[in-house]
């Protein structure tokens, strides 16, 4: 019998929650870590449709990169992804800043993705630099990044060095550009601002910004195949949630 504890443990295994960042909420957050589990969903972000879908298909763990409770809160409501959750009697496992600095986690798996060899990760914890096996222009390389992260509304600074070593830093890492760029010939991240994409253009810094959702979403789906390997008694299920910021 697998229990909310054994596959707590797991995570924990491969990605210590000790090692989240001090305003991160990573960890067993909602339910009985007794609780026995036949089947856990899994999705990027805890949202209300998320707990509905977990509900909805009787999985007794949601198991997530992004905390469904960050802060402390004050009032649950109905229509709000914990009522439902608590609800239905849905258990709760979040892996945020954990995961992301993590062997084969969030930046080993984009890495990945982008198919780097040799790939090293740099001294900040979250940043892995790699090389692409032939070089590329900025203008094939970003298309090829949008073709497999799915991005749409890819955004990039322009630059005539064709590029070999690649940084990735999934989700948020814009405070990481200069060490990113100091160790490669290109960035990938996401949520940078205007100025920070103009900053980056200023230095002559070749930058992608490929999306939150999508430079963390199937970096962190891919830790199902091992999930499954591992707790053949239990079903792993996909959230059928998508990028909830449209593009044209």
């Amino acid at each position: 019998m697998t229990t909310v504890k054994n596959i707590y443990d797991y995570i924990n295994s491969i990605a210590p929650f000790e090692t989240q960042e001090e305003w991160d909420n990573s960890g067993f957050i909602i339910g009985d870590f007794r609780k026995e589990v036949k089947k856990v969903v899994l999705s990027l972000d805890a949202t209300k449709n998320a707990a509905l879908f977990a509900k909805s298909v009787g999985a007794d763990l949601l198991l997530t990169h992004h905390p469904v409770i960050f802060n402390g809160i004050k009032e649950i409501k109905k229509d709000s992804a914990v009522y439902q959750l608590v609800n239905g009697d849905v258990a709760v496992i979040s892996a945020h800043t954990s995961f992301d600095k993590a062997k084969d986690g969030i930046n080993d798996n984009l890495a990945k993705l982008l198919g780097l060899e040799n790939t090293r990760t740099l001294e900040n914890g979250y940043v892995v630099v790699g090389e692409l096996e032939q070089e590329m222009s900025i203008d094939d390389f970003a298309q090829f990044v949008g073709g497999v992260l799915d991005t749409k509304g890819l955004r990039y600074t322009d630059t005539d060095k064709l590029i070999k070593k690649v940084a990735v830093g999934g989700g948020a890492c814009g405070e990481f550009v200069q060490d990113a760029m100091n160790n490669a010939d290109c960035f990938v991240t996401s949520d940078l601002k205007y100025h920070e994409m103009l900053d980056a253009k200023e230095n002559g810094w070749a930058v992608i910004n490929a999306g939150h959702f999508e430079t963390e979403n199937m970096p962190f789906l891919m830790i199902k195949e091992k999930l499954e390997t591992l707790f053949c008694d239990v079903e792993f299920i996909i959230a059928p949630w998508e990028n909830p910021v449209l593009d044209i």
